[in-house]
């Protein structure tokens, strides 16, 4: 997209990656956050959800929308510790799968070398290109954006663009695998396992079980929860060692008591795995 061009407005599934924006543009703002991301507000704005968003149509859904947004704030801090920690193990490649608004190329202080590869769709890349022109924004890394849809053979654009199989990855697949159907991500994990060598580290959000009944069935038409399709398997842990990886499940409860953002409602069911899921390639 040139400057003269009308920037693209978000919509269908890319578009919640501007309410991600927003909710970490407020995450920012706060004296104790658990992340910084100065790019947040640009995205919200420019996508029309800053400073403000259509409230809440009710109670119930006002509660929606508050759990929502701290789900987004602790897997953000969650996936930005793990990325920390493998680039203090010597990954130097970085894939972001449905990249969306992520401004981890911006604002994580990378080690010299790491290349950090953004996949998504052109649509999302191009709006965000627009906003990152505007802000002036200098990568701290080798950003690099690999414009394919993740149905399509999105390995190899990603090898086209330069990404190394025979090298330790991190993955990020955040926010993403709740948006397809099981037989898709059973194929996404399994892409991912090929292009993954040993020490290659993966972090995934799952929409934890449950959760489409929870959410999904009084969700707003168009809004998030009314495009999530898949839950986590009944055991995460042991899905993924099928494919190679020695992984950890954590609950949302768990990490936001972590970071010091207690959970002060009682779970409303039995709380079985989690869906923030650590993994290192075997």
């Amino acid at each position: 997209m040139t400057e003269g061009q009308e920037r693209a407005q978000p919509s269908g599934v890319w578009a919640t990656a501007v309410g991600v924006a927003r909710v970490r543009a407020l995450e920012t703002e706060r004296e104790n956050a658990l992340f910084r991301d100065p790019l947040a507000q640009a995205f919200a704005a420019a996508g029309g959800l800053w400073p403000s968003s259509p409230p809440p149509v009710d109670e119930a859904a006002r509660r929606r929308r508050l759990a929502v947004s701290l789900s987004i704030v602790i897997r953000t801090k969650f996936l930005d510790d793990l990325l920390r920690q493998a680039s203090a193990s010597g990954v130097r490649q970085v894939v972001l799968l449905g990249a969306g608004m992520d401004s981890r190329a911006f604002r994580i202080n990378w080690p010299d070398g790491t290349r950090l590869f953004e996949v998504d769709t052109a649509a999302p890349l191009d709006f965000k290109a627009s906003v990152l022109r505007q802000e002036r924004a200098v990568a701290r890394c080798e950003r690099i954006t690999v414009a394919v849809d993740l149905r399509e053979d999105w390995p190899g654009a990603l090898a086209a663009a330069g990404h190394d199989p025979a090298a330790p990855t991190a993955w990020i697949a955040e926010g993403l695998l709740i948006y397809l159907p099981e037989e898709a991500v059973e194929l996404l994990l399994a892409r991912i396992s090929t292009q993954s060598a040993a020490g290659s580290r993966l972090g995934l959000t799952l929409g934890s079980r449950g959760v489409i009944e929870r959410f999904g069935t009084e969700a707003a038409p168009g809004s998030a929860a009314s495009m999530w399709v898949s839950e986590m398997p009944d055991d995460p842990v042991s899905w993924l060692a099928r494919h190679g990886w020695e992984a950890e499940s954590h609950t949302l409860r768990e990490r936001a008591a972590a970071y010091g953002r207690p959970i002060s409602t009682p779970p409303q069911h039995d709380e079985g795995p989690g869906g923030l899921i650590s993994a290192v390639r075997r």
